[in-house]
């Protein structure tokens, strides 16, 4: 996959933004993945897509090796106030889809590392821990889970993290190896 490539098909899965980071940037920081174990949104130690079930930072830093360079990607939403919940809701949906739509454009012959914006929803019950994970080649662990400050992460893709007042940015990314 070349960069050029991935941008074209980011905004033909209808991404309203997206930019290249250099994968060997990438901080796993334990402090991330101390958020998750506050269960703040309740997803801790109850799907594969989220800690500790998606693996150790080591683990994480292991598989994340192999790769070089990266494609962030957003979906923007303009809320009508700041309790827009529906348009949240919305976006995150919306980010999700083209997210799905993306890999589908990339394709399952090209080697990548999708990561989610939030737990993975695929299933509307999670087969965690009592039985495998039914779709392990559709599920994508989130940005947050690997570790990493999504805001960082859109400074190395020269991205903004945020787009003004009455916004709601989802931000998701792919991870390649050189060609």
């Amino acid at each position: 996959m070349t960069r050029e490539k991935a941008i074209q098909l980011a905004e033909e899965a209808g991404f309203s933004h997206w930019g290249i980071f250099p994968a060997d940037k990438l901080r796993y920081l334990k402090e991330v993945r101390d958020m998750c174990a506050a269960d703040r949104c309740q997803m801790y130690d109850r799907c594969w897509s989220c800690p500790p079930a998606c693996g150790t930072l080591d683990e994480i830093r292991e598989k994340t090796k192999e790769y070089d360079w990266g494609l962030l990607v957003q979906s923007t939403g303009q809320m009508e106030d700041d309790f827009d919940v529906e348009m949240m809701m919305e976006t995150e949906e919306l980010q999700k889809e083209h997210l799905k739509d993306l890999c589908e454009r990339i394709g399952t012959g090209e080697k990548m590392l999708p990561m989610a914006s939030g737990a993975c929803t695929i299933c509307k019950e999670c087969t965690y821990p009592d039985a495998p994970c039914r779709f392990p080649e559709r599920m994508h662990s989130s940005m947050e889970a690997y570790g990493l400050v999504v805001s960082e992460v859109c400074q190395l893709a020269n991205v903004p993290y945020y787009y003004g007042p009455l916004t709601i940015t989802y931000t998701s990314c792919i991870l390649f190896p050189e060609e």
